[in-house]
């Protein structure tokens, strides 16, 4: 009896591991959305060709040819970029070959390298609401930097250079919100 009470209480403490270990929330964001995206290239480029490993680590290989940012940085610590220092290809390229979800690939790869769970999108700012007189300078350089607007605001001194250079800048890349802001102060 005592031996019974012992392996079911192992039992439940292995179950509850197992299940912490699925991820939870924004974990892995950047891992699932490149999974995904990678996945769906696959589907519609390799997949009814019965493909070997090698060929969905060259097709990764190309896909990851194309990405900036985060995902690039997902695909460097996966050694899909030249410049990766090690590889753990394998970890993606199997599991893809076999369909599973990009989820539980996350959850192998995390295990693997837990970096790759690291990696976070940076929040966007909502332009209908935001103050931009309430940001950080370091956060409106942000916003520049995304627009790919980095020398827009070269001899900017203070904060509100940049607060004009943005809403300056606005219509161009945000127009929607532009307009909305437009509204919201002739009322």
């Amino acid at each position: 009896m005592k031996n019974y009470l012992t392996a079911c209480c192992v039992l439940v403490v292995v179950y509850f591991n197992s299940a912490s270990a699925a991820l939870k929330g924004d974990d892995c964001e950047v891992c699932l959305k490149t999974v995904k995206k990678f996945k769906d290239e696959y589907e519609t480029k390799l997949a009814s060709k019965n493909p070997s490993i090698d060929d969905v680590e060259n097709l990764f290989r190309k896909f990851c040819k194309g990405l900036k940012g985060k995902e690039e940085r997902f695909c460097y610590y996966l050694g899909g970029v030249e410049t990766s220092a090690t590889g753990i290809l394998n970890k993606i390229s199997g599991p893809v070959k076999n369909h599973l979800p990009a989820d539980l690939i996350c959850e192998r790869l995390k295990k693997a390298d837990s970096q790759i769970c690291e990696l976070k999108y940076e929040k966007t700012v909502d332009f209908l609401t935001v103050n931009l007189n309430k940001l950080k300078v370091k956060e409106l350089k942000k916003i520049l930097d995304a627009w790919g607007e980095y020398n827009a605001c070269k001899g900017c001194a203070e904060k509100s250079d940049f607060v004009k250079k943005i809403e300056e800048l606005l219509p161009k890349y945000e127009p929607e919100a532009a307009k909305a802001r437009k509204e919201k102060s002739e009322l």
